[in-house]
This record gives C-alpha cells, sequence and structure tokens, in this order.
C-alpha cells in the first residue's frame, strides 16, 4: 500500500506532501529565475566585451574606448555577482522553510514508527528530510535553472555563424549523451551501495550496543567477518558507481576543452577566410564554454540529484503510509475508569494475534498485577493500556474514549508508562523526571521523585538532580535508572500509571520503594497497573489479570483470583504445596509467590 502511495505521488508531481511543502515557496522559486535570467544574461558581458575589443579597441586604437568598456565590464561582473550571491542566499532560505514545514510532521512519523518495533529502523525519514534541505541549498537548483539557457546561448553563437552554431549543437549533443550515460550507468550500483551501507551501519550500532554479550561469548571475530563483508561488498559498488561517474565526468570536462578549442579553430579558419571577425572566433569560444558549463556542472552533481529524488519518492511514501494526525475534539482530564472490552491485539503490521479476548475494568485507586508466563503478552498489553498500540478487534477506553479520540500530546499529560527496556535520555536527570517539559517546577521534579523514593539516591550523586546523563555524565545501574525512570512515570500525577516490570533490576530497597510508591499512588485516587515479573511488584495492588498464551485466564480480586489459580492448578510433583497443588506463601516484600512459569518470566 506504502509502495502504491508513493507512485502515486510521483504521478501527482507537486499535489504529493512533498510537493506541496515546496510550493509554499513558489514565490521565492520565481524570485531565483528572475536573479538567474539577469546572471546568464550578464554572463554575457566576457563575450561582448571581448568582441569590442579585437573588433574596435584595436582596430581604433583608442585607450579612451578601452577604458569605458572595461568600467562597464568591471561594473556589470558586479551586478552579475551580487545577483548570484542573492540566488544562493534565497535558496538556503528555501531550504530552511522547507525543513521547518515538514519536520514537525517527519519527527512524529519517525516516533510512530518506533512503535513499530526494530524493523522500522530503516526507514529513516529525518535523514530524506536532511537530505532535501542540502539539495535545495546547493548548486544544484541554480544549475537547474540556468540549463534553460543552453539553446539561447548556442542560438548566439548561431549569430556569429551558422558553422560554429552547427559546431556548438554537436558538443552539446555529446555531453547530453554523457549525462545519461552518467545516471544510466550509476544508478544501480549506487542504490546497492547505499543499501549494504545502511546494513553496514546497522549491524556496527547492534554490535555496539553488545559489546559486552560479543566480547564475553568470543563472537568478535564471526561479528566483525560480517561487518567486513557488508563493508566490502558496499565499497565495490560504490566503487564501481564512482569509477563510471568519474569517468563520464572526466570525459565530459576534457571533451567540453576540446569542443571549446574546435570551436576557436573554426573560428580561426572563419577569421582568415574574412567571414567572421578574430572577436567572433574569441566571443563563440567564451559562449560555447558558458553555454555547455550548466550541463557538465548537473553530471558532476547527479549523485546528489538521485539521492534527492530517491529522497522524495520515500518522503512521499513515509507520509502516505502514516496519515497526518487529525484535529480532535479536546476532552475533559481523564479521571482514570479503564476498560478493555473483547480485545484482540498484536504488534503494528502482525497478522497473528497476541491477545485475543480481553476484558476487564478499572476504576480510579484500583490497582492491577498482570501475571503470566513468558510470551503470555503482558508487554503487549502494556502498550495497549497506554495507547501506544492499536487493537486489531475491540476498544481500550480511557474515561469512556478510545485512544484515538484524544490529543495525544495532551493526553501523554495524565498517563505515566515505565517501559520494560528503560533509557533515560541525554540531559539531566531534573529533565529526565520532568519529561522534558519547559515549565517544570523544581517542586514538581522533586515531589515526583520523593513519591518514587528516588530522592535521597538523587542527592548522593555528585550534582544531584543536575547530574549529566549521557556521553561525559554520570553513569547509572539498572536499578538506578528503573528507580528515575519510575519518577518519571509518576511525574505530574497521571491518572493512569502502567508499569511494565517495574522491579525487575531492583534490590531490596528498590523492591520496597516501588511498593510504597504504587500504594501511594492508589491513595491519591490513580489507577495502577503493574506486569509482575516478580511477585513483590504486585504487593500493593487489589486486582489481579491471569494471562495465559495471550488469552485472559482470570480476572477479579487479587485473593481470589490466586485461590482460583490453585484450584486449577495440575498436580505438581512430590514435595510441592499440599494435595500436589503449587505453594502459594506471601514474599518477604509483602507479594506472593506461585510456581513457576505463572509469574516469572519476562513479558512478550
Amino acid at each position: 500500500m506504502a509502495i502504491k502511495s508513493a507512485n502515486s505521488a510521483d504521478n501527482t508531481g507537486f499535489r504529493s506532501t512533498v510537493g506541496q511543502a515546496l510550493l509554499t515557496a513558489k514565490k521565492a522559486f520565481w524570485g531565483i529565475g528572475i536573479f538567474s535570467f539577469f546572471v546568464n544574461l550578464l554572463m554575457l558581458t566576457g563575450p561582448i566585451y571581448m568582441l569590442q575589443v579585437y573588433d574596435r579597441v584595436l582596430a581604433s586604437r583608442s585607450v579612451e574606448t578601452l577604458l569605458v568598456i572595461s568600467l562597464i565590464m568591471a561594473w556589470l561582473y558586479i551586478c552579475m555577482g551580487f545577483l548570484d550571491f542573492c540566488r544562493s542566499r534565497v535558496l538556503v532560505r528555501v531550504a530552511n522553510k522547507f525543513e521547518k514545514a515538514l519536520g514537525k510532521r517527519t519527527f512524529r512519523i519517525w516516533l510512530k514508527q518506533g512503535l513499530m518495533g526494530r524493523g522500522a529502523a530503516r526507514h529513516q525519514p529525518l535523514n530524506d528530510l536532511s537530505t532535501m534541505r542540502q539539495f535545495l541549498s546547493g548548486n544544484a537548483p541554480g544549475t537547474f535553472f540556468d540549463l534553460p539557457w543552453v539553446p539561447i546561448y548556442i542560438a548566439a553563437i548561431f549569430v556569429l555563424h551558422w558553422q560554429l552554431g552547427l559546431l556548438a549543437i554537436a558538443g552539446a549533443i555529446v555531453i547530453l549523451i554523457s549525462a545519461i550515460y552518467n545516471e544510466w550507468g550509476t544508478r544501480k550500483p549506487m542504490m546497492e551501495s547505499l543499501k549494504l551501507r545502511r546494513a553496514e551501519q546497522a549491524l556496527a550500532q547492534q554490535a555496539h550496543r553488545n559489546a559486552d554479550t560479543i566480547e564475553s561469548m568470543g563472537m568478535g571475530d564471526h561479528m566483525r567477518r560480517r561487518w567486513e563483508d557488508l563493508n566490502a561488498r558496499g565499497s565495490q559498488e560504490g566503487q564501481t558507481s564512482s569509477d563510471r561517474s568519474g569517468g563520464s565526468t572526466a570525459f565530459s570536462k576534457a571533451f567540453r576543452m576540446f569542443i571549446q578549442s574546435a570551436i576557436l579553430g573554426l573560428g580561426g579558419y572563419l577569421a582568415v577566410k574574412q567571414i567572421i571577425t578574430p572577436g567572433a572566433m574569441i566571443a563563440g569560444s567564451i559562449i560555447l564554454g558558458r553555454a555547455l558549463a550548466p550541463i557538465q556542472m548537473i553530471i558532476g552533481q547527479w549523485r546528489g540529484f538521485n539521492a534527492a529524488r530517491d529522497a522524495y519518492t520515500r518522503l512521499n511514501a513515509f507520509y502516505d503510509m502514516v496519515p497526518e494526525d487529525g484535529q480532535n475534539t479536546q476532552l475533559p482530564a481523564p479521571t482514570g475508569h479503564l476498560a478493555a472490552e473483547n480485545v484482540i491485539a498484536g504488534p503494528p503490521g502482525a497478522h497473528t494475534a497476541v491477545l485475543t479476548g480481553i476484558n476487564f475494568a478499572l476504576k480510579p485507586g484500583q490497582g492491577l498485577g498482570v501475571i503470566g508466563p513468558s510470551a503470555a503478552g503482558k508487554s503487549t498489553l502494556a502498550r495497549l493500556l497506554v495507547g501506544i498500540w492499536m487493537p486489531q478487534k475491540g476498544a481500550i477506553r480511557l474515561d469512556g474514549a478510545t485512544f484515538d479520540q484524544w490529543d495525544r500530546d495532551e493526553l501523554g499529560n495524565y498517563i505515566g508508562y515505565l517501559p520494560q527496556d528503560v533509557e533515560l535520555f541525554d540531559g539531566t536527570i531534573g529533565e529526565n523526571i520532568s519529561r522534558f517539559k519547559p515549565d517544570a517546577t523544581d517542586e514538581s521534579i522533586v515531589e515526583a521523585a520523593r513519591w518514587a523514593g528516588v530522592h535521597e539516591l538523587i542527592l548522593r550523586l555528585p550534582e544531584g538532580y543536575d547530574s549529566k546523563i549521557g556521553e561525559g555524565g554520570v553513569v547509572l545501574s539498572g536499578g538506578q535508572t528503573q528507580r528515575i525512570a519510575l519518577a518519571r512515570a509518576l511525574y505530574g500525577e497521571p491518572a493512569l500509571i502502567v508499569l511494565d516490570e517495574p522491579n525487575a533490576s531492583l534490590d531490596a530497597e528498590g523492591d520496597a520503594a516501588l511498593t510504597k510508591a504504587i500504594a501511594e499512588a492508589r491513595k491519591r485516587g490513580k489507577t495502577v497497573i503493574v506486569m509482575a515479573h516478580r511477585p513483590s511488584a504486585i504487593a500493593a495492588v487489589d486486582m489481579l489479570l491471569m494471562l495465559r498464551e495471550g488469552k485472559q485466564e482470570a480476572f477479579g480480586p487479587k485473593d481470589e483470583v490466586i485461590k482460583h489459580l490453585q484450584n486449577q492448578s495440575p498436580k505438581s510433583p512430590k514435595g510441592s504445596g499440599p494435595n500436589g497443588k503449587p505453594p502459594v506463601k506471601p514474599s518477604r516484600s509483602g507479594g506472593f509467590s506461585i510456581s513457576a512459569p505463572t509469574v516469572t518470566g519476562r513479558s512478550s
């Protein structure tokens, strides 16, 4: 569907999203066209000056005439340089305006693709937007505005003499064929090279993230060989493309110099025969050089043009694939009434459902623990409950409204989410807790940290809340990162709080702080959902949901669900609980323990 949309965007030209963004600078392009008209017109200053020197000054031996036409020539070149400078400034501003027009939407698309899983990482609309901006701000657009002047310059050569005009046409045709060959011969290997380079960079980044695993298990040489294979193949394809492009560029450059000399020779012959003047001979050579320059420049910039053209097509495909968010009616702030209604769901783009038949409802102040073995669908449910994934069938409702009825940025203020794989962003700890809100107050940041039980931990860091995270900043352990991320989830007292394995990296102190934070959230009337990895995570909840193989096996008050699970469990081997049932007992942190794999195991 996305490919079809991309082709449709090409067929409709400027009716596409990117085309519409370019059309916002229509007046600027008209201005560039006017600047290009006068710049190219003033390019005739040199040939006309040579004509006057050879045919008027040398014949009359008038120094005064030479001085006057030299001053005029200097003034015209100053005007040409100023107009060319203005044209380049306008192009840079057009490029910046284009990037600004699409930047917000493009970044949103990039974020939404992140919700689709790691497979979406190969689509990089931000890079495509940058490619388009660099192309628009460079010399290439000006060159395309210069192209229509090629026949005008050749016509001027015909005015000098028809034989010079024919030779100029022949030269232009040869260089044009070279440009077509450059496009035909370089496009395929260049695209293959870019594809391999992206795969090589993705592998290198993945290896960098998992360096501990690679080094500890002796995988370094294996990964290096895979990287070297991608690198070598990409280099070979790139070399083929560069060789063909370089050969075409070298040929066109040498042929341009040859044809300029040839027209000078033909002009010399015509001058000897007194058919044209010596000034016309020199002027013809200069005009031909200017006529062929845009074609040769396009050959040299063809790779950038191809990259911009491909970026244009991909961007339109991205915009068609992820439509722009509509303007939603502003709803009242949610209170935390949450309901799942016959939900069938899976990751975006998946053909099979991970969850089926999920039904439950929660009121503000209730806490729900979600338990189940690995691959039961706990993390999938967590993403559904915060609205980053949508059900294939059924509905998730917050205060009666589905998530697509809310304004996402507005709703985010009322949702706290702690994902299974936690990562903090480059910035201070205070900025991370406040979700990088520019108007966040110190009091609200400290309040969230105290609620999460991490205030004292932060104060022990070198610069407290102002400690930098990232390159050159503090290095946090997994438990510290998870506790600060919990404070981020609690910031602003959200109505709905979803915690996915919130104690996976916590010690006993962190576990106790988590239990206290959940209890405090419920006391404040917040709706809390916890995807349980360890029993202590659900010590402070009153409701329990059991998932198994993506299906809802039990839901209700925690004690009743535990009793139900005890009654439904198959007989255990000798040494288990009474009557062959798995033992159920309170944990030291106030939770409970059910024999594996009911509670333990990573979520899916």
